[in-house]
């Protein structure tokens, strides 16, 4: 098997399984879950800058830059989801003690 063959295959198994685990996660989990992306996230953006800085051609470098922003996206989004959540919280918990 060609080096490129292989690393299509765990391509899509990757994503396969990726999608078989999160449809198998609960709603109530989501973003619970997402905080811990986060930090996924940010190992995953530390590993293309390192491909991409090691990477010899052009398009490797433009693909490595793209993974990049793909990834910061992620990461700045997930954040802002959190925050929204965690600003809900403090909302109904500032609303019961002003009722009492």
């Amino acid at each position: 098997m060609s080096r490129e063959l292989i690393l299509v295959l765990v391509f899509v198994a990757a994503t396969l399984l990726g999608y078989k685990l999160i449809s198998a996660v609960p709603s109530l989990l989501h973003t619970p879950l997402m905080s811990g992306m986060n930090a996924l996230s940010g190992v995953t953006i530390l590993g293309m800058m390192t491909a991409t800085a090691l990477a010899v051609g052009f398009g490797s470098k433009v693909l490595g830059i793209i993974g990049i922003v793909c990834a910061m996206i992620n990461v700045v989004s997930g954040f802002l989801v959190t925050d929204r959540m965690l600003l809900m919280f403090k909302g109904s918990k500032h609303d019961e003690e002003g009722q009492g």
